[in-house]
């Protein structure tokens, strides 16, 4: 059943790139287990194991905390190699092998062809991201036929085309963790009890996949937690303040409402603000503490003008405001840019926008601006170029 069950999905799919190989691989699946490691007993420490754990990238400490928590013995250095090498061939970076063995170090005592490599030749078919498996590896350990495949029958029976499941699986790989019985179908149940209609789940579903590790229970208090501030289904943010919601522990809500409050802001100013900019609430308190002392010690902004434009708290502090304000301030003191410049929309917008209409524009003239941008020139107030 599992084999023709691959064959029809993959013929759906055959036109993306599957060829008769890739069939032939994922139908040996169905009779092997993913389960199936090397173990060593919980007080021994195997040195061979340390030593090729750091020769993945690990650190000598990390090496040693992984083999004697994991108890994995890398018995053959030539099988946990040929791992290695099998998902290099599948595309995975330098890097994302390390971040694999880091995480899932059972992987490097699998059976490469037996175990992993039907499993890669799925994940390829449907041209899942090899850097985004390797956030999620130990989706390479789970059983095929009793885990992958449902729950990627599932998740097309909800999502539909295999470009949104993509999309969904980039976002959030970790969900395709979840069981289908216990995790993701009481998930969706609980959406359409709520009031979603499919489609709208099909969307929140890309946006967040996360969503389906979400327990019914939650999800209802989420919905009524977005009733109790006024959003409604048919608001087009709704989704996505729903996305936000699921990220956030309970309690933590009433917790930001809080901190954006205690700058002097009214409940109302934060909700509009939530409603505008999601995400805000999930960023950590800390991040946004120092971006509003910058803003309104710094630049001297007003409180109610920024979180009127909360985007402004999505950019990087030092990556992104600093420079961005370096700028202005060496155009400022070449009276380039007049200096009571409205300086909040000035420093909203993407780089290329920003870049063009203050950087590129009078590098020639003023060559500091392309070293304050750089980040070679530094922010020190707009009050000292007087």
């Amino acid at each position: 059943m599992f084999a023709s069950f691959c064959r029809r999905r993959l013929c759906k799919i055959s036109g993306e790139g599957t060829n008769l190989l890739q069939l032939q691989s994922i139908h040996l699946a169905h009779s092997y287990s993913s389960t199936a490691v090397s173990r060593a007993p919980s007080s021994e420490l195997c040195p061979a194991t340390v030593s090729y754990l750091i020769s993945c990238g690990l650190s000598p400490t990390a090496a040693a905390a992984t083999a004697t928590s994991q108890r994995i013995r890398i018995v053959s250095p030539d099988k946990a190699d040929a791992v290695c090498a099998l998902l290099r061939a599948y595309g995975f970076a330098d890097a994302d092998v390390v971040r694999t063995v880091r995480s899932a170090p059972s992987i490097l005592v699998t059976d490469p062809e037996r175990i992993l490599r039907p499993k890669l030749d799925f994940f390829a078919a449907l041209r899942f991201e090899p850097r985004k498996l390797a956030t999620a590896p130990f989706l390479l350990v789970r059983s095929l036929d009793k885990n992958i495949v449902p729950s990627i029958r599932f998740l097309r029976g909800v999502i539909g085309g295999d470009d949104q499941l993509r999309r969904g699986f980039s976002r959030v790989p970790r969900a395709l963790m979840a069981d289908v019985d216990r995790n993701m179908r009481p998930a969706v149940d609980a959406l359409r009890r709520c009031g979603l209609d499919d489609a709208a789940i099909s969307k929140l579903l890309v946006i967040q996949m996360g969503v389906l590790l979400t327990s019914p229970d939650r999800i209802t208090e989420i919905f009524q937690e977005l009733k109790a501030i006024g959003m409604c289904i048919s608001d087009s943010r709704f989704l996505y303040c729903f996305r936000a919601m699921c990220g956030l522990k309970r309690g933590a809500w009433r917790r930001k409402l809080a901190l954006l409050q205690s700058f002097g802001l009214s409940e109302d100013e934060v909700i509009k603000a939530f409603k505008t900019q999601p995400m805000l609430f999930l960023y950590a308190d800390d991040n946004i503490k120092r971006k509003l002392r910058f803003l309104l010690d710094e630049v001297k902004l007003g409180i109610s003008d920024v979180i009127a434009q909360p985007v402004i708290l999505s950019y990087s502090l030092e990556n992104c405001i600093l420079p961005r304000c370096a700028v202005l301030s060496v155009l400022m003191k070449e009276g380039k840019i007049q200096r009571d410049i409205k300086l909040l929309p000035a420093l909203l917008g993407n780089s290329t926008v920003f870049s063009t209409r203050y950087v590129v524009r009078h590098a020639d003239d003023v060559p500091d601006v392309v070293k304050a941008y750089e980040g070679k020139i530094k922010f020190k107030g707009f009050t000292h170029d007087t």
